[in-house]
């Protein structure tokens, strides 16, 4: 009877382990053949990081062929990365230290860079024996030219400007200011990291604002969409709106703009006439429209985009849900959505999905992997895209954003003056041109700006001059 107990007890312990091997060989291989990509490319690989530091990284190259990013070796055979734009780009390349890790599109795209995309990296130590000496070259949509003339125009301040195009999607420029000089990362991480300014924060598609005014251009599209009103209906602005007993919704400077139709509300941005909107459409609605212009989802997740933060619409007071309809109250918007706004409208309400890579080349020339024009979302028909564009050029051509104006181009758009609670308002403006055929989308956004009209609005006309050139 003991042998019998201790036979059982020894098959018992060999299954045990025999599962336990087959258990050990399967996730041995999961990490060897379906993760090792991720593992080893991951920023924060240190041995991965110091291994690089022998290979001849991969260069980011501009859509024109300029260099973002490429690496020397110095006397001692060790690569040290190059940045010609420096700051200017910085917020699109980010970085890459042994210490802190890699960044940006260095991060994001570090597989191919680096050269761990090659297939012999599958076969572990094995592929020692025969290791990448160069990384593929990563090919961007960015017009390093344009690129230079967004960040010129900012000046001093801190903000982002995007700039698309509507028809494909293809990022034209992305800057971020404060910025920081991508090759110091290593000498100058203490002061980066705790800047009050944030420099390292890439704002254009990670910054949050209350986006304002430019919002109303939404707000126009989901009335008429829901029927709530039409061009012909007009509505009067005595300089507030009262909603309920003890709530106030005021006009700018408590200016009253009498009796207007939509487009002259959205020209002149009247509070009154969007709030009322708001409330006409309701909560739901509301709710509705956001979701249907992908607010609720990421576009940019190779440049860590951060979620846009909507309002629990069931739970807002009519107040509120009246802030909401002119941008203020909880509603907080990245620069990359509200860019992607705009170029809704210019593509006859189409949004095209964002991309920032057109191709990555191995580094014999070939192809490894290639990126085209998508559709993203069809949020609005193309007649009512229209209805809102031609209001979007009257705002230009006659309202708040006649600073974006450009001689022999119909400039389309949009200003904000948005308030926030530290500090000045934050200056806005979205748009695209040529309206009749639209080449380019821009969002612009400056801290603490003040008027939309103002500052932001002169910004955008630098950007897009240089564009359409």
């Amino acid at each position: 009877m003991m042998h019998k107990d201790i036979s059982t007890a020894l098959r018992k312990t060999a299954a045990f382990f025999l599962v336990m091997m087959a258990v050990l060989l399967v996730y041995i291989s999961y990490i060897q053949i379906i993760a090792s990509d991720t593992l080893a490319s991951h920023p924060l690989n240190r041995r991965s990081a110091e291994l690089l530091r022998q290979i001849e990284r991969g260069q980011l190259i501009d859509r024109n062929g300029e260099k973002l990013a490429y690496s020397e070796q110095d006397e001692n055979g060790i690569y040290r990365r190059e940045y010609p734009l420096g700051a200017i780009a910085a917020n699109i390349t980010g970085y890459t230290s042994a210490t802190y890790g890699l960044a940006g599109l260095e991060g994001t795209y570090n597989r191919y860079l680096s050269g761990l995309a090659n297939p012999e990296r599958r076969l572990g130590a094995i592929g020692q024996l025969w290791p990448s000496k160069k990384g593929a070259n990563v090919v961007l949509t960015i017009d390093s030219e344009l690129q230079k003339a967004a960040y010129k125009a900012l000046g001093s301040r801190r903000g982002a400007v995007v700039v698309l195009n509507p028809k494909t999607g293809a990022i034209l420029a992305m800057v971020s200011k404060p910025s920081f000089d991508p090759g110091t990362v290593d000498t100058e991480w203490g002061t980066l990291s705790s800047a009050v300014s944030s420099p390292l924060l890439n704002r254009a598609v990670q910054g949050l604002y209350p986006p304002g005014s430019i919002i109303k251009v939404l707000m126009a599209e989901a009335s008429l969409q829901e029927k709530i009103t039409t061009n012909t209906k007009t509505y009067r602005c005595e300089g507030l709106l009262k909603i309920g007993s003890d709530y106030v919704l005021h006009e700018a400077n408590n200016q009253a703009h009498g009796k207007i139709d939509l487009e002259q509300a959205l020209v002149v941005s009247c509070n009154v006439t969007f709030g009322q909107l708001a409330l006409d459409l309701g909560r739901n609605n509301m709710a509705k429209t956001y979701t249907r212009y992908g607010f609720n989802k990421i576009a940019m997740p190779d440049l860590n985009e951060q979620p846009v933060v909507l309002p629990d619409f069931n739970r807002l007071g009519d107040g509120d849900l009246a802030q909401t309809g002119i941008g203020q109250g909880s509603l907080l918007v990245t620069p990359i959505k509200m860019a992607m706004l705009a170029a809704t409208f210019a593509n006859g309400g189409t949004t095209m999905q964002p991309y920032i890579v057109q191709k990555v080349l191995a580094k014999d020339g070939t192809t490894m992997e290639e990126f085209s024009p998508a559709s993203w979302l069809s949020p609005v028909s193309g007649a009512l895209a229209a209805q809102v564009s031609k209001m979007m050029v009257a705002v230009v051509e006659e309202g708040t954003g006649s600073a974006a104006a450009i001689s022999g181009v119909s400039v389309a758009g949009k200003t904000g003056t948005a308030e926030n609670p530290h500090g000045a308002p934050h200056a806005w403006f979205i748009g695209f041109a040529p309206a009749s055929n639209p080449e380019v989308a821009i969002a612009v956004v400056v801290e603490n700006g003040g008027s939309g009209g103002g500052i932001a609005a002169p910004v955008a006309r630098q950007v897009i001059s240089q564009a359409l050139r």
